[in-house]
């Protein structure tokens, strides 16, 4: 399999922990192969990827950043991603414009959260996947170990391909596990063993160089890389390396490997959607037609929009029109950029195998396709801290409001919705942290002061039992008056019911007409028999209920989960009008709900927990002690427990202060809503008086 791709590009995503010196790394590899001036650092605000005022302040990495190199041949374009996972959707999208995931590992630390969050995202993605001990210069370093770890984790395909000669503080050079060996006495681990154990693994993927090695013929080092490379593409070596970034040391190595062993754009295969609906393989060449993908929105002062499009086939040219998935019509392409960080450059065209940027165009989104395929869609986790949000000063709700939507087009796990209830803005995010950079953001860059408070849990008012009942509104005062008597059933409407099978004359013997309303779940049956009531009138009735329901009746929540009959009525032939037989259905609705014995609903989440093993029993009391329950636990590979939970919304509030503590910063979650139950007794009772407190207030 030697390498036949002619498209020079390697495209190579940066991953792993926060602190585990990935930017540091980048920098690095920039000045030693002079792709900028000078010794870009973070240390001391310099750096080409964390050029943001709030990376600069709070010293790590909130967005990705693009940058590219040269490395004899080849152009590398190498994305920089943040490492908290509250800025998890920096990694996502780099890992869909790559072929090859470095995963950074910090040789003091060890292997943290967000670096078993790469690679296995990795791995779904079929990239790539290269682990680099950083800090090897660290005291506590300890290669061996780490290594161990790492096969402990991800299985016997991980293979030492750098031996450090010397650690901690005596770390002075890397020897290579593929070359012949060579006498390295200050290495770690015995390189001539380590070179054993490398080709042993590699030539099982080979039959005929298997055969030659078990007759005692040793394959050439040129034999050894395209076993290794081709294992590499295949995922099945993950090969390990070690550098210490801040002193230089097998930085240049790191590259030149990176160079042999990641595979070229064309050398991974993907799939996408034809105009006829077909899955395809792309093709992946300068000549093949256009494919390409917005996998980054930023949004600069200077040059304001600009989209990352990573171009799988053809070529893209200024001024060119092409045709966008979810448009009807071609558009034209603005400038197309080169970035180095911050930094943009102007090129004419740019093809297969490259990142690039597109200036001000309105019409691309992250995700977006370009050309005549559809790529698959880029996943993005469900934000899952949500607060308030109002500016600080009055009248300006419409400037946040578009601040707000540059926010959302920059970050895919950023969601802005408003409560239908309160009518307030929810700002959600992955954390708090996250939150807390984005309100800095809109500070520094949009002169927008917020102020924050925890938004309302979207609780809901439904009924346990049946109950009847009418109301009549009169009302005279002089002229023509207003009149109308309703009289109806409620019946509870329990989820999932089968709306034909319940709505039928065995039930509801004078049936007429039903409409069923299922964003809450409500059926209005209409069973009026003899012009008691006209026709023209029972619009306004079933119109009566809605906005009752919109409103509640025992603590101010959406009514949901019920079924109402309007079975018999009076109507007056002056006095009577939609508004009169509007209000007697709210009035009614009213009424016969408080007889129906009501209840609060809550919403219940279903919480997925990744920890360490030594963490699983702290969660579970954990969990008990917010009214939750634990559906089950999967032990993973690498000590990791899978948790799933189910736990009351109003309980998971700043859990993931909860889950740090606990873990040690080892632990994440994902939380996805699962539906409503009946809330404890007591709990119910102090909703529902403090709602009749805030009405009172609001009486007086």
């Amino acid at each position: 399999m030697a390498r036949t791709s002619n498209l020079r590009w390697r495209n190579i995503a940066i991953c792993g922990h926060a602190s585990a010196g990935k930017t540091t790394l980048v920098d690095r590899l920039l000045a030693e192969l002079q792709a900028v001036p000078g010794s870009p650092d973070v240390r001391n605000g310099t750096s080409i990827c964390d050029f943001e005022p709030e990376e600069k302040a709070h010293n790590h990495s909130i967005e990705s950043a693009l940058v590219h190199l040269t490395c004899g041949d080849d152009e590398f374009s190498l994305i920089d991603t943040p490492g908290y996972p509250d800025f998890i959707s920096g990694m996502i999208g780099a890992l869909a414009a790559v072929e090859t995931a470095v995963v950074c590992i910090d040789a003091h630390s060890g292997i943290q959260m967000n670096s078993r969050r790469a690679m296995e995202e990795a791995s779904n993605r079929g990239l790539a996947r290269i682990i680099v001990i950083t800090k090897m210069d660290d005291a506590q370093a300890d290669f061996k170990s780490l290594v161990q770890q790492c096969q402990e984790t991800w299985g016997s395909a991980v293979i030492p391909l750098q031996i450090p000669v010397g650690q901690g503080e005596s770390f002075q050079s890397v020897a290579s596990a593929v070359e012949l060996p060579v006498e390295a006495r200050a290495a770690v681990v015995n390189v001539a063993h380590a070179h054993e154990q490398l080709v042993e693994e590699l030539v099982e993927t080979d039959e005929a160089l298997m055969e030659q090695y078990l007759e005692g013929n040793m394959p050439e080092v040129p034999a050894i890389k395209e076993l290794l490379r081709k294992a590499v593409i295949s995922g099945d070596a993950i090969p390990v390396l070690c550098v210490s970034a801040t002193e230089g040391i097998g930085v240049t190595e790191l590259i030149k490997l990176l160079d042999e062993i990641s595979p070229a754009p064309d050398e991974l295969e993907r799939t996408a959607v034809d105009e006829n609906g077909e899955t395809v393989t792309l093709e992946q060449s300068v000549d093949a037609p256009l494919s390409a993908q917005v996998v980054k929105v930023r949004v600069d002062p200077f040059v304001q929009k600009l989209s990352y499009v990573r171009i799988f086939g053809g070529t893209l040219a200024k001024d060119q029109s092409v045709h966008i998935s979810g448009t009807r019509k071609d558009v034209k392409l603005n400038a197309i950029m080169r970035v180095q960080g911050e930094q943009t450059e102007a090129v004419d065209s740019a093809s297969a195998g490259e990142i690039v940027a597109i200036a001000k165009m309105d019409d691309l989104h992250v995700g977006t396709s370009i050309g005549a395929f559809e790529l698959p869609k880029i996943d993005f986790p469900e934000p899952m801290v949500g607060v308030a949000i109002s500016p600080t000063k009055r009248g300006d709700e419409n400037k946040l409001s578009t601040a707000m939507h540059k926010l959302t087009e920059e970050d895919q796990t950023l969601k802005l919705s408003r409560d239908p209830q309160t009518s307030e803005m929810v700002m959600t995010g992955m954390s708090e942290l996250h939150l807390q950079m984005l309100r800095e953001r809109l500070a520094r860059r949009d002169k927008i002061e917020v102020e924050t408070h925890d938004p309302c849990i979207p609780y809901r008012e439904t009924i346990t039992t049946s109950a009847e009942g009418s109301y009549r509104h009169k009302k005279q005062s002089g002229g023509r008056g207003q009149f109308g008597e309703v009289h109806i059933r409620m019946l509870p409407l329990p989820r999932g019911t089968d709306i034909e099978s319940f709505a039928v004359k065995a039930r509801f013997p004078s049936l007429k007409n039903y409409h069923y309303h299922p964003e809450n779940n409500f059926l209005w049956v209409d069973s009026v028999v003899g012009g008691v009531i006209p026709g023209n009138f029972m619009p306004a009735i079933e119109k009566g209920f809605i906005e009752r329901m919109a409103r509640g009746v025992i603590a101010g929540h959406v009514i949901q989960d019920v079924a109402v009959e309007v079975h018999f009525g009076k109507h007056h032939p002056v006095d009577s009008s939609e508004a009169a037989f509007k209000m007697a259905g709210s009035l009614c609705f009213r009424d016969v709900f408080k007889q129906a014995k009501p209840a609060l609903l809550e919403p219940v989440v279903h919480l997925n927990v990744l920890a360490p093993e030594d963490s699983v029993g702290d969660i579970y009391s954990d969990m008990s002690s917010r009214g939750g329950r634990v559906l089950g636990s999967t032990a993973m590979r690498g000590g990791i427990h899978s948790i799933d939970c189910e736990v009351p919304l109003r309980s998971v509030g700043h859990y993931n202060r909860t889950l740090s503590s606990v873990t040690g910063g080892q632990g994440s979650y994902t939380i996805s809503f699962s539906h409503y139950e009946t809330m404890p007794a007591d709990v119910q009772r102090q909703l529902m008086e403090s709602a009749k407190e805030e009405l009172e207030e609001t009486s007086a």
